[in-house]
């Protein structure tokens, strides 16, 4: 009723253009699906590394479409587009397909115009080697989508039908991200000649503005000079931030749909509504695997990350990684970082000097015994309170002021110059390892600090769902006066400023995995860290020079670590498997037993 309203409020003129509007869009996508010459190779599904890529519209009918689909390899994701009759398809196998979720954007090539400026802080070319290879995978785990094999690079790269491009720090080389193009000619001898975009993907850490953008234009730019007349996307109904890009730069959506295999990764787009939970990401990420696994979910408080899991007769509350299996006893212990000193130091875990401020130490004679030194709260959580590498007294003196805002009891301790190193160890085996890296901004020439501080703190959000943020106060100012600048300086462009000491997600931080890279002896540490505290589920927090090496000093350790920021490392995996065995699947069972047996 209130469509019709609204038709009836239109002008002639206004519901002329909304006509003109939609028979345009109806057109441009059957455009797509009946090329305006017979299309000469039929039956095309092509490799695209994550999956295959099935152009529907060279298919005769639905069944050989189907037959075509249920090939999907493990681990990957066909997608079916430009599928003439997408009803037809789903009605012949509603138990294997699902139409996916997602509009179709168009770009006209002949009326596209490039960009004026160009970014000088990062750079836009073809993927080239393989430590670009393995970056754009990092990029694409890190935003939960499908990896591509490395060989597949090199494979496709002189044909010319897929191009990958990646952007690059121009100071750093470090690949911030990524973006794959298809040429629709090259593929079926479309005599439209068209060409799409997938897999445009931005690294959550990357410091730099504009980037996805840049890689959409470049690509856009090469199909437009190979004589591409369009390109097409692919985007989820709900991506608005993505969408308005989309449109800005001159994109408009046509009526073109796309059919996808019901598998274990395609399973958020066909379950429906069930899992918008409201929990944040650390809490849903454990959700989300417990539903894969049949478990049942109660969600007691969103708001709080509270839920509970039930499988089998057993039942256990979950605070996000805090579970009823973590005692009170040792909850208390946590969260009095003098308590877990003591006891992680008697195991034998490497601490750092130690200066208790309730016990009325010198703290002039603390410092002229250390070059610099961490100023934290005795309790307390996210990096609140922590000052790190104060080495002037009075800076100490402000610095614990702050800290007691957090808890009145303090702590001075011997700043171990390095890195923050991160291990989960879940029922005593470290299943992840990751350095957290301070938050940093790169100027622009243009912005102040305060603004570029803003700016990445939103980006920081919104890859976070809103959990990881750069606070303005008094020690991201100390930080930055240590810079030699001001919250109100523009540095010049290219200059790296960090903006805080502390690693911690929370205040900003960013996260890098080294798993695979980590020396056994932190491993050990870690593990008897964990059993000296008696802690199921926890995070081992380190400083260490290098990760490859032995050396370390113990931090503290977290009775409620976010398995989320360690993807695409098992995390939620193995926590599921502590609360519930039995749910574990048979092959990772056996290698558990496997593995128990040699140790």
């Amino acid at each position: 009723m209130s469509t019709d309203r609204e038709k009836q409020k239109q002008t002639p003129q206004q519901r002329h253009v909304a006509q003109h509007r939609l028979q345009r869009i109806r057109q441009e996508g059957m455009s797509s699906l009946h090329a305006s010459h017979e299309i000469r190779r039929t039956n095309v599904a092509l490799d695209c590394g994550w999956g295959r890529l099935i152009f529907g519209n060279t298919f005769e009918n639905a069944e050989e479409l189907i037959e075509v689909m249920r090939e999907e390899k493990s681990e990957q994701r066909d997608i079916a587009f430009y599928v003439r009759d997408p009803h037809v398809v789903l009605a012949q196998a509603p138990q294997e397909f699902f139409l996916d979720p997602s509009h179709t954007y168009r770009l006209d090539l002949a009326n596209y115009r490039p960009a004026r400026d160009r970014r000088q802080t990062f750079h836009i070319r073809r993927i080239s080697t393989q430590a670009d290879a393995d970056a754009t995978n990092v990029i694409l785990a890190e935003r939960g989508m499908i990896t591509i094999p490395p060989e597949f690079f090199w494979s496709h790269r002189d044909a010319g039908t897929v191009t990958m491009l990646v952007a690059e720090d121009a100071q750093t080389g470090d690949i911030l991200g990524s973006v794959m193009g298809i040429d629709h000619e090259k593929a079926f001898d479309d005599p439209d000649k068209g060409s799409s975009l997938w897999c445009l993907a931005v690294s959550p850490t990357a410091p730099h503005a504009g980037l996805g953008e840049s890689l959409l234009r470049r690509l856009a730019e090469q199909f437009k000079a190979r004589g591409s007349s369009y390109m097409d996307l692919s985007v989820l109904h709900d991506n608005e931030q993505a969408i308005a890009l989309y449109e800005k730069l001159g994109f408009r959506r046509v009526n073109v749909f796309a059919i996808k295999r019901k598998n274990q990764i395609n399973e958020k787009l066909f379950v429906g509504d069930q899992q918008k939970t409201g929990l944040n990401p650390y809490a849903q990420i454990i959700v989300d695997e417990a539903l894969r696994r049949g478990i049942h979910v109660e969600i007691l408080d969103a708001a709080y990350g509270l839920f509970r899991l039930t499988y089998g007769g057993r039942s256990v509350r979950c605070r996000e990684s805090l579970t009823d299996l973590t005692s009170a006893v040792t909850l208390s212990i946590c969260d009095d970082k003098r308590m877990t000193r003591k006891l992680v130091e008697q195991a034998g875990v490497a601490v750092p000097a130690q200066l208790d401020l309730a016990e009325g130490a010198d703290i002039s004679s603390f410092l002229r015994n250390h070059d610099s030194v961490v100023v934290k709260p005795s309790r307390g959580e996210q990096g609140q309170g922590i000052a790190v590498g104060v080495s002037n007294y009075d800076a100490v003196l402000a610095a614990i002021e702050r800290a007691r805002k957090v808890c009145p009891d303090v702590l001075l301790e011997d700043c171990y110059e390095g890195h923050d190193l991160r291990l989960v160890v879940i029922d005593d085996r470290v299943v992840a390892a990751a350095l957290r890296l301070p938050a940093k901004v790169i100027g622009d020439g243009k912005k102040t600090v305060r603004q570029l501080i803003e700016s990445q703190s939103r980006r920081r959000a919104a890859a976070t769902g809103g959990e990881s943020t750069i606070p303005i106060d008094a020690e991201t100012e100390r930080c930055v006066i240590e810079a030699g600048l001001g919250m109100d300086d523009c540095p010049e462009r290219g200059r790296e400023i960090t903006v805080r000491k502390t690693a911690n997600l929370h205040t900003g931080g960013t996260i890098v995995d080294v798993t695979e890279e980590v020396h056994p002896r932190l491993i050990d540490a870690a593990v008897k860290a964990a059993k000296a505290i008696d802690i199921p589920v926890t995070g081992i927090d380190f400083m260490v020079k290098d990760h490859r090496q032995p050396d370390y000093v113990f931090i503290e350790a977290n009775e409620r670590p976010g398995l989320a920021n360690h993807e695409p490392q098992p995390t939620a995996e193995r926590f599921v498997d502590l609360l519930f065995p039995r749910s574990m699947p048979a092959a990772v069972r056996q290698q558990q037993q496997n593995r128990d047996a040699t140790e």
